[in-house]
């Protein structure tokens, strides 16, 4: 250990590990977001993230950390965001055989 104090091992623990879970974390998320854009724009998208986004997504983990309701609640909400913009991707779409109505 790096410290004969435990207390003192545990803080370096815990720095070392939330900082690896930060890096590790924005290099899946532009990976995540590579697939769908350039590389210049996904680094944007990570790292140009707003205090209020970044507050925002903290709030989420901790409420889904904490109880099955409050992961539910998350997933709930993440599941209703899918769904909404899979509905406005579809809308966006011109349909084939649509029938128009008649002009009066």
């Amino acid at each position: 250990m790096p410290s004969p104090n435990p207390i003192t091992n545990m803080v370096i623990a815990d720095v070392v590990l939330r900082g690896a879970s930060v890096i590790l974390r924005r290099r899946v998320e532009k990976g995540m977001l590579k697939t769908s854009f350039a590389d210049d724009h996904a680094k944007k998208l990570v790292d140009k993230r707003g205090v209020v986004s970044t507050f925002a997504l903290w709030g989420a983990s901790r409420l889904a950390m904490r109880s099955p309701i409050g992961l539910a609640v998350v997933v709930g909400g993440f599941a209703a965001k899918v769904f909404y913009d899979r509905g406005k991707q579809l809308e966006s779409k011109p349909r084939f055989g649509k029938r128009r109505k008649p002009e009066s």
